[in-house]
């Protein structure tokens, strides 16, 4: 375990184990700021659980036999600020012009409450007012109907149901198109391009069970405390059980170094925490694919590895061995910044374990070559033979609720992923073959005046996307924009003359058809399926359901189709179940039947059972473009910043201003930066100062304002909170082969 002192106790972190008395401190001191009813508790009661309610935060696996609260820190913030009693309708747009909450925090935005009723931008006052639900459709209908369906965007932020989003990429081919990015476009793209390309299945091969047997575990980029904060419990088992943690991240997160969980009596009472990582190593940003290689080589200097399975099972690996050991151990240990007697530990714990699990977050999808991180754990893994057994595989850790589940059914730019033929013959149309774009590719869309047209299905876009000081004049030059949404966010005060805000329900609420109530379903990180039903009364009458508001508008812009029956599938959401079905039988068969079962049903993976569906019809080892995953150390005096979410935070939504799980309070407007290079650079605490992205592109991307703030990191990397330093991240600057922004490496310099 590394010890405390291995903290740098000079800067400021927090110096209690996650969970514990804190998260209940956080969870009750959100409840009673929010003003929360007996309705939020007994929705937090059926949160996560078979026939309940399932958690519009992060996307972890929902165990078949749930703890009494099967709910996190995080989730009871998502679900306590879903079921505000605050609202935000036509009197509060009265009150506020555009440019006026233009100047509004992100928090502050949000904070206004539940947004109640269906609006439209009214250029001549400069406010949002009132229109009806047939207007609305109608105007967007005859809006979208003079576009170029090739200049329009249809946009998923992740949360929805996978009975809206099958509804709404059908509506978005329909209409001729396949420009349908979502939010894994930002995050975990990566994942499904590097994946598919070495084992053949675009998501992670592990399931809950595998926890319960894996003798090691390796994290990277991943800050389970704060983003999945449930995964916490099968970690403490698997710890007590004798599985050893190994984390590699720039940051030390306080969830992968101790624990202390509040449904343990004894923990609470005793204060006695889980230690987690055995070894915890602050490599260099982009450091990771270094690291990686240098436990390879020793690996292969001992002779560790499962030859059996790579001449069974793998492709590619003799040039994979010829260039591992050309490396020498300078250049790995001067790329990861971790030293080689640090890899050798790991390798020799990697050597020693019979089940392994490659797990990670944005850490390592977020680089240049991040696709190239993600295939050299897969080498890893591969070497060992650990995809494709119990207790073994790789493990993405998904962040918004049904972001994987999105693809799943049709959301995506790539149409070689999605059943087209068969969609052709069930609703008797010729859907567009063409590559749509992806989230970097609207961006610059927007910025060229070549995207018209944006229909967003919840989301932040205009916040959350990289180089907002040239996308945000953007919004408002566009011909349509159209967002769906809960709340008041920024890309919603970014609009011009063609927007329309249209409010839906939140997950928890009751949505009632004609058939009665409805149940919707997502996926979650380990593909499994999962049904949701909400019974809170809505925030407001006027509110649709967001697979109400798709069919709504692709009735008003589509002509009639006797095989497209919009008003049935709103009816009753199991017809749209039998759509999915029937589109996807192999991973749906049954899917109304089993959409309740404990744990949710498992819709498979080609991977975890060694059926490899690569050109080659074998895992393929990879070779990475380069060791580090920056593409490249940065210029004589930068530095590389990595953006964070803090501990109050999901994704682009603030909740506060606490990130208490690295002691930091009050202020986002910060840059993390160690004492060393405090000292180096000539920097005060407190000091303000202002980041200039440091790339030579004549386009000058600067955010000023932020307080330096002294912080155990690498030497030569910085830290600053997203969304906040999205204006820093050049569109250029993102993975090769998925174009996922590149949030956790930007050459950046500090100026005073």
């Amino acid at each position: 375990m590394t010890e405390e002192r291995d903290q740098d106790p000079t800067t400021v972190f927090y110096d209690h184990p996650t969970g514990g008395w804190g998260s209940l401190r956080s969870v009750l001191g959100h409840a009673s700021q929010n003003r929360i009813r007996l309705g939020v508790l007994d929705t937090l009661r059926r949160q996560n659980k078979p026939g309940g309610y399932m958690c519009s935060s992060c996307a972890w696996a929902k165990p078949p036999s749930p703890h009494l609260a099967e709910f996190c820190e995080n989730g009871a913030k998502a679900t306590i600020w879903d079921l505000t009693p605050k609202r935000c309708g036509p009197d509060f747009f009265a009150r506020h012009t555009l440019t006026e909450l233009r100047g509004w925090s992100d928090h502050d935005l949000e904070a206004a409450g539940r947004l109640t009723h269906p609006m439209r931008y009214d250029p001549a006052s400069d406010r949002y007012v009132r229109t009806t639900w047939d207007q609305a459709f109608a105007a967007i209908g005859q809006a979208l109907q003079g576009l170029d369906p090739k200049s329009t965007v249809f946009y998923a932020s992740g949360k929805a149901s996978l009975e809206a989003s099958y509804l709404y990429a059908l509506f978005g081919r329909l209409y001729g198109h396949n420009n349908l990015p979502d939010s894994s476009n930002m995050c975990h793209e990566t994942t499904s391009v590097a994946l598919k390309r070495a084992i053949g299945a675009p998501v992670g091969t592990c399931v809950l069970d595998d926890f319960d047997h894996c003798d090691l575990m390796l994290f990277f980029g991943q800050n389970t405390g704060s983003n999945s904060p449930r995964f916490l419990h099968p970690i403490q088992q698997a710890i007590r059980r004798g599985c050893k943690i190994v984390t590699f991240n720039p940051v030390r997160e306080r969830g992968l170094v101790e624990f202390m969980n509040p449904q343990d009596p004894a923990q609470m009472l005793t204060g006695r925490a889980t230690p987690v990582s055995d070894l915890y190593l602050q490599l260099r940003p982009g450091g990771d694919i270094a690291a990686l290689a240098g436990i390879c080589k020793h690996l292969f200097d001992i002779g560790a590895l499962d030859r059996d399975f790579i001449a069974r099972h793998c492709h590619d690996f003799d040039p994979f061995e010829a260039w591992i050991r050309g490396l020498s151990w300078d250049r790995i240990q001067a790329t990861s910044g971790l030293s080689r007697t640090d890899l050798v530990e790991v390798a020799e714990l990697f050597a020693r374990s019979k089940r392994v699990i490659g797990i990670y977050g944005m850490g390592l999808t977020q680089h240049v070559h991040g696709g190239d991180s993600v295939g050299m754990l897969v080498n890893l893994l591969l070497m060992g033979g650990h995809i494709g057994r119990q207790g073994a595989g790789i493990c993405p850790v998904r962040g918004h609720s049904n972001v994987q589940g999105q693809r799943t059914v049709g959301i995506s730019e790539k149409p070689e992923l999605v059943p087209l033929d068969r969609l052709a013959r069930m609703f008797d149309f010729d859907p567009p073959c063409d590559t749509g774009m992806t989230t970097v590719e609207v961006a610059q869309g927007l910025i060229d005046g070549t995207v018209r047209g944006f229909v967003s299905l919840g989301g932040n876009f205009g916040r959350a996307s990289p180089d907002l000081t040239r996308t945000e004049p953007a919004w408002a030059t566009l011909d349509l924009n159209v967002q769906i949404a809960t709340r008041l966010n920024r890309t919603h005060v970014l609009a011009g003359p063609g927007a329309w805000l249209l409010p839906c329900l939140v997950r928890a609420e009751r949505d009632r058809q004609k058939s009665g109530p409805q149940t919707v379903t997502m996926e979650d990180s380990l593909s499994h399926i999962h049904g949701s039903i909400g019974r809170r009364p809505p925030a407001s009458r006027h509110l649709l359901s967001e697979t109400a508001i798709v069919a709504g508008i692709a009735k008003a812009t589509l002509p009639p189709n006797p095989r497209v029956a919009w008003d049935d599938w709103v009816a009753d959401y199991a017809r749209i179940r039998d759509l999915i079905e029937e589109t996807y039988p192999d991973q749906f068969a049954d899917f109304n039947a089993r959409m309740n079962e404990p744990g949710g049903f498992y819709r498979g993976n080609s991977a975890r059972e060694r059926d490899w569906e690569t050109d080659s019809g074998k895992a393929e080892f990879t070779l990475p473009a380069d060791l580090s995953a920056l593409g490249g150390d940065p210029a004589e005096g930068a530095f590389t910043l990595i953006t964070l979410r803090s501990n109050d935070q999901f994704n682009t939504t603030i909740y506060g201003f606490s990130d208490r799980l690295r002691g930091l309070k009050g202020d986002r407007m910060i840059v993390l930066v160690s004492r060393a290079d405090m000292e180096r650079a000539g920097l005060a605490e407190g000091q303000r100062v202002a980041l200039v992205t440091a790339v030579d592109d004549q386009i000058t991307r600067r955010v000023e304002g932020l307080s330096v703030t002294p912080y155990d990191l690498p030497r030569g990397c910085i830290a600053a909170y997203y969304p906040e330093a999205n204006p820093l991240v050049p569109l250029f600057l993102h993975d090769q082969a998925s174009k996922t922004p590149a949030y956790k490496g930007v050459p950046v310099r500090i100026e005073a």
